[in-house]
């Protein structure tokens, strides 16, 4: 593969329940459906007579919730390996999904109504069976910008890269291939478009409008890139990564 960049994966992300915090991984397995367990679970609202998924952008409480799994997920043969995950909420107290006092909990705590869903194949992201990649210098460029810290747990990353490619480069990848030393292959789709979500503080629920309106106005609303899995295997954080320009061929060699 002839690289325009090279570095290694500097952090790694799943998020057990969609629009709810995450865990830092150590390694993960990867297939089509994207990181195994990732969104598997999903609080639910009614809409003109329909369930739908309920994130933190009608819901901005949902952030200050954490999820995570007792064991890890490894649904690269079995969807239904998939198990329950377990919710931390903002006072410090867990409760396992399932757990009869976790709706009234959660209620209490968001003010409205929810149900539960559990897909564990990777539909209940907003782009099914994609994962979200960042750099590490785009994130430094945007926190010299705006001039105060950014953290990158708000734009929920799979996979945050630690690259020799300029910051906003990325944005420029479209169709372009990233390829891991341990033989995962990502197929690089098309920028994030940002929605409020990243305007609340992980944890604190603090609201922070500045920060859309910047990336609006000089990186026309984008952060990241999604990505599509072509090659599964196992992901390390560590590891050593290549992209690849659109068009180029798709064999690395470390």
């Amino acid at each position: 593969m002839l690289a325009v960049a090279t570095g290694t994966v500097l952090s790694l992300w799943r998020y057990p329940v969609k629009s709810m915090g995450g865990e830092r991984l150590g390694s993960t397995r990867v297939d089509a459906a994207g990181i195994a367990g990732d969104r598997a679970h999903a609080l639910t609202r009614e809409h003109k007579g329909q369930t739908k998924p309920l994130t933190a952008r009608e819901a901005p409480g949902m952030l200050a919730w954490r999820a995570s799994y007792p064991f890890a997920p490894d649904y690269w043969v079995n969807p239904a390996a998939v198990p329950a995950a377990t919710l931390h909420g903002p006072d410090g107290n867990s409760l396992r999904w399932g757990d009869p006092r976790l709706r009234a909990r959660l209620e209490e705590d968001l003010g409205r109504e929810v149900g539960f869903s559990r897909e564990p194949d990777g539909t209940l992201h907003d782009l099914p069976r994609t994962m979200l990649v960042t750099t590490e210098a785009s994130r430094a460029a945007l926190e010299a910008e705006i001039g105060e810290p950014v953290d990158v747990r708000r734009f929920r990353p799979n996979v945050h890269l630690d690259l020799d490619a300029d910051a906003w480069e990325e944005l420029t990848w479209e169709g372009g291939q990233i390829a891991f030393a341990a033989g995962v292959r990502l197929e690089l789709l098309h920028p994030c478009v940002r929605c409020v979500i990243p305007t609340i503080e992980p944890g604190t629920r603090r609201k922070w409008p500045a920060l859309l309106k910047h990336l609006a106005r000089e990186h026309e609303t984008c952060f990241g890139i999604n990505a599509r899995v072509t090659q599964g295997g196992r992901l390390e954080a560590g590891e050593a990564a290549a992209v690849a320009a659109p068009g180029r061929v798709s064999a690395a060699r470390f």
